[in-house]
């Protein structure tokens, strides 16, 4: 009698469960199928390496007097700071008063290996030596500009790329500052602020690099690196000499950025400012 009662029991709860089911039809699937979102997978080389670092700017709460009055609306012009040359402590300040300011990675390394070795890469990779074994870092120099007459470049360093890249991008935007443009050739005289109005030289090390004026149309006529550089500060034509030579790109790099700070040092008269057509920093 149990196992007859067992099994009665079974067949209720089995009954039950048809009877609680469903049907939901096939249309109401269909429009349940098609109103559903869909997400691709997004590539690393798709989404873009290089990109500036996520900041929540209506919650960042400045600590120093220039940062307070950025976020208030006292100083709307980044000109107003830079030609005071009062420092830039935090980055924010940079991404409020310059939102289409852009960045990438500078060459500054090369790949390892036997079939591999030598390929320029964008972070340089060192190692030191401890009891623990081989501790590796990477370096990474960035460069920030507007493409219109302010550019910033900076160096981080970090146990790994992303963090690297990313203290690079901070501060590169805390060390911007802005330059003259002009038309300073001889051969163009168009008084259009398409180049640089007068040659200006930086030495680093043992590498000496010249920046000189060209006409417009010439280009770029530079190191790739420098002329990135050169390419996010806005200007479109250029010459170079280069003397002396070094194994990696940091002196190079460091004598163009210490040309282009002469292009602001320099005196210029107001003749000479009308007759080159220079414009600096940020230029409408």
């Amino acid at each position: 009698m149990s196992m007859s009662n067992n099994n009665t029991e079974a067949e209720t709860i089995t009954e039950a469960n048809e009877s609680a089911k469903v049907e939901i039809p096939e249309e109401e699937v269909k429009i349940v199928a098609e109103d559903a979102p869909v997400v691709e997978a997004v590539s690393e080389e798709e989404a873009g390496f290089v990109a500036t670092i996520p900041t929540s700017l209506e919650d960042w709460k400045p600590k120093t007097k220039l940062g307070k009055d950025v976020k208030s609306g006292k100083i709307t012009n980044i000109n107003e700071i830079l030609s005071t040359g009062t420092p830039i402590l935090e980055p924010q300040i940079t991404e409020i008063l310059l939102p289409n300011m852009e960045n990438d990675l500078l060459m500054i390394g090369q790949s390892k290996g036997k079939f591999g070795g030598g390929q320029k890469r964008a972070f340089r990779q060192t190692q030191k030596k401890t009891p623990e074994g081989n501790k590796p870092s990477f370096s990474a120099l960035v460069v920030v500009g507007n493409k219109n007459g302010i550019v910033g470049v900076g160096y981080g360093k970090s146990k790994d790329t992303i963090p690297a890249r990313d203290e690079a991008i901070r501060n590169a935007k805390a060390g911007i500052f802005k330059i003259r443009r002009g038309c300073g050739s001889w051969e163009c005289n168009c008084k259009a602020s398409h180049s640089i109005p007068f040659k200006v030289k930086g030495k680093v090390g043992g590498v000496t690099l010249e920046l000189l004026p060209a006409p417009r149309g010439k280009g770029l006529i530079v190191e790739p690196e420098i002329a990135k550089i050169l390419s996010f500060a806005g200007v479109k034509d250029i010459w170079c000499k280069r003397v002396g030579r070094s194994t990696g790109k940091s002196n190079l790099i460091a004598a163009g950025i210490k040309a282009l700070h002469k292009l602001s040092t320099t005196k210029i008269s107001q003749e000479h400012r009308e007759n080159l057509g220079i414009v600096e920093g940020a230029h409408d």
